[in-house]
């Protein structure tokens, strides 16, 4: 159980100290894992809330890769189009 003193609850968040977070960590890896709001208070001034990502949340993965390739080769295809006004834009997104 965490000491009372190293923690701050408000709501469904939990606040806690970097210290109590480096003693407990596999503790508070578990929690974020089932839903739980965990903040990482350093000092005064900085927090840091744990969040758990996927590969879906990874901004590189393989697909983003091959997109950006693909893009690529289209402008070096010259499978572009040029939007010069709002007009442009409108008739190129369909509105």
């Amino acid at each position: 159980m965490v000491p009372q003193w190293y923690t701050l609850n408000f709501i469904d968040m939990l606040v806690i100290s970097s210290r109590e977070f480096r003693q407990n960590q596999r503790e508070y890896f578990d929690r974020v894992d089932k839903g739980e709001q965990i903040i990482v208070q350093r000092n005064k001034d900085k927090a840091y809330a744990l969040t758990p990502i996927s590969e879906d949340d990874m901004y590189f993965n393989a697909e983003m890769v091959e997109r950006i390739k693909q893009s690529i080769d289209q402008v070096k295809q010259g499978k572009t189009k040029k939007v010069k006004d709002p007009e442009d834009i409108s008739k190129l997104l369909g509105l």
